[in-house]
């Protein structure tokens, strides 16, 4: 399952709302979504994800979030290793060689060091309404 699915999936269980009910509304077919909430299936087209914010009516933060998850649901991720260090390949090989066996403990852990280590976007400036460029 990926991250995205995974979220789906619990908001349809919070709103009571049945597989074949959202897939009618967001005029895909309950074996596509399914197959989408499942990870069978690649990551969310933006489009979709803008639907499924629709229906559930998340915006802001929560559409935010689910764009974010969506775009870190490939279920099956490649890693171009060129160009980078003998070290950092081993890793990525390590990584997909046991990442089945990972306890949800290392997962976590990993996933908070990658937070810790990774750049933080800088926040955008917008300019306030009615004012000219």
């Amino acid at each position: 399952m990926t991250p995205f699915g995974a979220r789906v999936r619990a908001l349809r269980a919070e709103r009571g709302i049945t597989l074949k009910q959202l897939a009618a509304q967001l005029q895909v077919s309950a074996a596509y979504l399914s197959a989408l909430e499942h990870g069978k299936r690649g990551a969310p087209s933006p489009g979709l994800v803008h639907q499924v914010c629709d229906a559930f009516g998340l915006i802001w933060d929560q559409a935010e979030d689910l764009a974010q998850l969506a775009r870190l649901s490939h279920p099956r991720v490649v890693v171009d290793t060129a160009g980078l260090t003998p070290e950092q390949t081993a890793l990525a090989n390590r990584l997909a060689q046991s990442i089945r066996r990972l306890p949800p403990e290392t997962i976590a852990a990993l996933h908070a060091l990658l937070d810790a280590t990774t750049p933080q976007p800088k926040p955008r400036l917008r300019r306030a309404a009615g004012r000219g460029a």
